[in-house]
C-alpha cells in the first residue's frame, strides 16, 4: 500500500483546497506513522502495520462517536463520523457479512471444524484471510454461530 507517501500527497491536496477536517485527520494519521518510524522497531512499515495503524485510528473514532452520542454531543460525534469516512478511504474495502460467512464456512470445512473446541483453529485461519476486511468481533460471532450450529 505504501501509506506514508499517499497520506503526504493527500495532506498537500487538503492544505491547498483548505479542507480543515481532512487536513486534521490526515495529520493525525501522519503523526501515527512518524511515531511508528521513531519507535525503534528497526524496520520499514509493512502493509500489515499500515492496516493496523488505520484500524486503530478508526476504532478511536468509533469509540469517540459512541461516547459523544451518550453525552449528547452530536456536534462532536458528527465530526468524528466525518473523520471516520476519511480514514475508511485508506482502509481495505470491507466485505459484506454474507461474504464473510461464506469464507468462515469454507475454512471451517477445510480444517474439519465441527465443534466449539475448534474455535481457535478456525479463528486463526479466518483472521489471516479477513485481516482488515471485516471486524474481528463480528468474525468471532460468525465462527461461534457456525460452529454452534454444526454441533
Amino acid at each position: 500500500m505504501n501509506l506514508e507517501p499517499k497520506i503526504n500527497e493527500e495532506l498537500k491536496q487538503a492544505i491547498k483546497s483548505g479542507d480543515k477536517l481532512r487536513m486534521e485527520t490526515l495529520r493525525s494519521v501522519r503523526a501515527s506513522i512518524i511515531e511508528f518510524n521513531k519507535s525503534g522497531i528497526g524496520r520499514e512499515m509493512n502493509e500489515e502495520d499500515e492496516i493496523k495503524l488505520l484500524q486503530n485510528a478508526a476504532k478511536r473514532r468509533r469509540d469517540a462517536i459512541e461516547l459523544y452520542e451518550k453525552g449528547n454531543r452530536q456536534d462532536l460525534a458528527d465530526k468524528e463520523k466525518a473523520e471516520l469516512v476519511i480514514l475508511s478511504e485508506f482502509l481495505p474495502k470491507q466485505i459484506s457479512e454474507t461474504e464473510a460467512k461464506a469464507i468462515v464456512q469454507k475454512i471451517a470445512a477445510e480444517v474439519g471444524a465441527t465443534e466449539m473446541k475448534d474455535l481457535g483453529r478456525v479463528m486463526g485461519q479466518v483472521m489471516k484471510e479477513l485481516k482488515g476486511k471485516y471486524d474481528g468481533a463480528k468474525v468471532q460471532a460468525l465462527v461461534r454461530e457456525i460452529l454452534g450450529g454444526n454441533a
